[in-house]
């Protein structure tokens, strides 16, 4: 069997922990139940099987996967899972490396207790691809997929060598940080000709200098922010108000979380880069920019769990006001993982078609796709179902 390395951003974090134990609890037995690869609709199209996934990653802070795995699972109500398949969780510790603060800002760099040092961007982007060619030697992965997953970064300011991969890397030898650690990660996977994903709103391979680089090396990657509790619901009901012609007059969101990842976007920076992904997809899917606001607040005591409460005023027939209002409460790591295993098998399997660039076609997982203007959840999936049957 070909073996496919999965290499992960942000190891020891709760989406991490989740996938590593929720592929071994399906290597074990259990339904892969939230797969969308799993629908009938993906049968014999040829996609890598779960069992050729092989584990790796870089993280920025101590402890041990299985110690992390334990809390986040009992908190989500599988209090036994995480010890079930230690020995999993176990092998995968022993192939994390120290990850990159450099240009995260205040708020990453505060998290980093076991980091890469480097005196430039470009000596980041070597020791990153080192430990990336090390992993694939060491477990004999025939490809390689990274996939980021670790906490939202600032947006960094635009810079001219973003337009140009030449210029990018010479600028990158500078001593001073020009990228943040999302796009040193996909320099240096892109660089060797691996898959990128970018599970988050970070900025990562979203720059032209990078997808040129993609496209010169022969890899592919995909991306932005999945989409997985309240901002998938938002970009159903939207169209249902868009194809009955009912007016939305305002939409209101409000997202209450805990976790690592709450506690990074309590700082306005990080905050904004995430806001930003979730609210700018309105307009395209109604047509119209309606008055909306997305608040995010960090709530220490929910844990690993994320509440959204959405209210929509709208107009029917006659000019009549209504409302409509739901919320949202999920274990966001159990929402995210079968997504990520999803994501590993259709970018691995662009790579056995020998494709490049952006995969565009991938954009019904994220809520700011690269690649595509479409947001109807629905014409995403047909997209995606049609460049899977697409002659290689």
């Amino acid at each position: 069997m070909a073996r496919i390395g999965v290499w992960l951003i942000g190891a020891r974090g709760s989406i991490s922990a989740v996938t590593v134990a929720g592929h071994a609890a399906m290597a074990a037995g259990m339904e892969p139940l939230g797969l969308v690869t799993e629908r009938a609709d993906f049968a014999g199209a040829g996609l890598p099987a779960l069992e050729e996934f092989v584990f790796g990653g870089h993280e920025i802070q101590g402890g041990s996967l299985r110690d992390r795995a334990r809390v986040i699972l009992a908190d989500c109500g599988l209090p036994l899972l995480a010890d079930h398949v230690g020995e999993a969780l176990d092998a995968v510790e022993a192939r994390i490396r120290p990850g990159v603060v450099r240009g995260g800002g205040k708020q990453i760099a505060a998290l980093g207790d076991d980091v890469v040092e480097a005196r430039t961007d470009a000596e980041a982007v070597e020791k990153i691809r080192r430990d990336l060619d090390e992993f694939q030697a060491a477990v004999g992965a025939d490809r390689l997929v990274v996939v980021n997953l670790a906490s939202t970064e600032p947006q960094p300011p635009w810079q001219p060598c973003f337009e140009d991969a030449d210029a990018l890397l010479a600028a990158l030898a500078g001593p001073d940080p020009v990228l943040p650690p999302s796009s040193l990660y996909a320099c240096a996977a892109l660089l060797g000709g691996d898959a990128f994903v970018n599970f988050t709103p970070s900025l990562g391979s979203r720059l032209p200098a990078l997808e040129a680089l993609a496209l010169r090396t022969g890899a592919v990657h995909a991306g932005s922010d999945g989409k997985t509790g309240e901002t998938l619901v938002k970009s159903v009901l939207s169209e249902l108000f868009a194809r009955r012609n009912l007016p939305v007059l305002s939409w209101f969101g409000q997202n209450i979380l805990g976790n690592g990842d709450g506690r990074v976007l309590d700082d306005p920076a990080n905050k904004a880069t995430k806001i930003r992904s979730k609210d700018h997809l309105l307009p395209k899917l109604l047509g119209y920019a309606p008055e909306s606001r997305v608040g995010i607040d960090y709530v220490g005591s929910l844990g690993e769990w994320k509440i959204a409460w959405d209210h929509i005023h709208f107009q029917g027939f006659l000019g009549g006001r209504m409302t409509m209002q739901f919320v949202w409460n999920g274990c966001d790591s159990l929402l995210a993982a079968p997504l990520v295993l999803d994501l590993v098998r259709l970018t691995a399997f662009a790579q056995g078609r020998g494709e490049s660039g952006v995969l565009g076609a991938l954009g019904a997982f994220f809520k700011d796709p690269m690649g595509t203007d479409e947001q109807r959840l629905v014409a995403q999936d047909e997209a995606l179902l049609r460049w899977l049957a697409s002659p290689a």
